[in-house]
């Protein structure tokens, strides 16, 4: 079983304390987010993989040395400021986060999402050029991975239109884009990628591959793992993994997030954390049914 840490959530960056008592009890509980009674459970021996998700490994950096699962970081660092991201530590911080994590688990294990890009009048074509040029000679010798993902119509998008204010690329956009990131990656010995995206840059010089494919899932858990098509009419071919995150509980407030859609509820949602309960947001109630989730992968595609 692969856990997905998280898709829903940055429970690194507001949570981790959360997580490691987890990790030490040996299970965590999920609730169905579309039938809140029931209660998936999982056991943290059945787990081969922890797939971690943030854009602040700075709180989990000292306790990395506490896990004994094996570990795989995408950390997203983006070249927005405070009127997108408004809550984030200073980038120079996080990049020197994602050097102690390189370190520490390998840069072979770590992927930097460069995650979403979009474009307006004060975030333009040239600003990503050097952005994305500055951000890669930064991490030479420390990452060898980059994935590039461009801005989707979500609910918070939408929402947060006027200040996004986003123009919608043309093929000479993704040209640009395809070819000075591909040479910013090369000559600082990486290679950039896309996942799930409908837009094909491979003639640019990227490269086609999933967040966590069977090939990179196998290598890394010695499973064969099954494919999940976790997003509708986008060809997305990632494998089957278990998000034990919770939406609208992260305190980042990006303005394209997908998880988040509603901030008095993310505020309610932080506020009923208890870190040492074995759900991240709220309690077990009594009438709750609780169910041992088990890795259907390991019956189902081998």
């Amino acid at each position: 079983m692969i856990l997905n840490i998280s898709g829903r959530t940055d429970i690194v960056a507001f949570y981790s304390d959360w997580l490691m008592n987890r990790l030490y009890e040996g299970f965590v509980d999920v609730r169905n987010p579309f039938n809140p009674k029931m209660v998936s459970r999982i056991m943290i021996d059945d787990v081969d993989l922890l797939f971690f998700c943030t854009k602040n490994p700075i709180p989990i950096l000292d306790k990395l040395k506490d896990i004994k699962k094996k570990m795989y970081f995408h950390i997203t660092l983006t070249p927005y400021k405070k009127d997108i991201e408004p809550n984030l530590p200073p980038k120079n911080d996080i990049i020197e986060a994602i050097k102690k994590v390189s370190k520490i688990i390998g840069k072979d294990n770590l992927v930097i999402r460069y995650d979403p890009v979009f474009i307006n009048d004060k975030y333009t074509l040239e600003y990503h050029v050097r952005a994305f040029d500055k951000l890669c000679s930064l991490l030479d010798g420390y990452v060898e991975k980059i994935l590039i993902s461009f801005i989707d119509d979500y609910k918070n998008v939408r929402n947060n239109y006027k200040v996004l204010n986003y123009r919608q690329l043309t093929e000479n956009d993704y040209k640009v884009i395809g070819t000075s990131f591909s040479e910013s990656a090369k000559k600082n010995h990486m290679v950039v990628h896309t996942c799930a995206e409908v837009h094909d840059l491979t003639e640019y010089g990227f490269i086609k591959d999933e967040c966590m494919s069977k090939e990179l899932a196998l290598k890394l858990t010695g499973k064969k793992y099954r494919k999940w098509n976790a997003r509708k009419n986008v060809p997305c071919q990632c494998v089957e993994m278990v998000d034990i995150g919770v939406y609208n509980s992260c305190k980042h407030f990006c303005k394209y997030c997908y998880a988040n859609y509603d901030e008095k509820q993310v505020h309610d949602n932080y506020n009923n954390h208890n870190p040492k309960s074995s759900l991240l947001i709220g309690e077990l109630k009594e009438d709750d049914i609780i169910k041992v989730r088990r890795d259907p992968n390991d019956s189902k595609a081998r």
